[in-house]
């Protein structure tokens, strides 16, 4: 069988990085304090360390934490399924906080046909946040619709390109749950036929991954 050249489409994908920063506070005390702040009654210190110690209003619950081990978050079944001919392990992308996104890939050419899988996670310090960064994401992937039951917000998008006469399809589901999300983008091509698989293929695809990835994720939360 000849060997094929993928795509330049096909051999670059971006990691985005997302960098949070956390501040705290310090509290000090020394031997010059007021007389009379260390006559106070025992039931009055008691009460100011209940309420030093207090949670404050402003500090925001998170649902998630951390981001789950992205290449278990799929089934084997599934990733073989998706892409035929790759190896069920898939590979983890390097990142620079894997506290906070986690990506895992798969890829493989089986016979003339080519796909491609990623699944991301990534956890935001927010619901609010993570609302922000999907309505942002939205507005970069237009023309597609809404995925009914998956996580508090879905919305799915399927494009066709064309490179050297080569038709490559690709499908994105974005998944909001509480203060993470969840990007699956799955794509392909037939190098035999220069065609690119259908749009219920590759779209159906990309939503049974995000279903078990966003299932990965409530099975991972502390």
């Amino acid at each position: 069988m000849r060997s094929f050249p993928l795509p330049l489409a096909l051999t670059a994908r971006l990691s985005p990085v997302v960098v949070l920063a956390t501040a705290g506070w310090a509290l000090s005390s020394g031997p010059l304090a007021a007389p009379e702040a260390a006559e106070k009654k025992p039931t009055e210190r008691t009460t100011e360390n209940r309420s030093a110690s207090a949670p404050s209003a402003t500090q925001v619950a998170k649902t998630y934490t951390a981001a789950p081990a992205p290449c278990t978050a799929l089934a084997e079944k599934t990733v073989k399924s998706l892409v035929p001919g790759a190896k069920t392990a898939g590979k983890e992308i390097p990142s620079t906080d894997t506290e906070l996104r986690r990506t895992c890939s798969w890829n493989a050419l089986k016979g003339y046909e080519y796909r491609w899988l990623d699944v991301s996670f990534e956890v935001l310090e927010s619901d609010e946040a993570a609302e922000r960064s999907y309505e942002g994401r939205l507005e970069e992937k237009s023309g597609g619709g809404a995925v009914p039951g998956l996580g508090d917000a879905a919305y799915s998008v399927v494009n066709l390109a064309t490179e050297d006469k080569q038709q490559t399809r690709e499908g994105v589901v974005v998944a909001r749950a509480s203060n993470a999300l969840v990007i699956v983008t799955y794509n392909g091509s037939d190098f035999e036929s220069k065609k690119a698989p259908g749009t219920d293929e590759i779209n159906k695809g990309a939503i049974k991954a995000a279903k078990e990835a966003v299932a990965a994720l409530a099975d991972g939360r502390d």
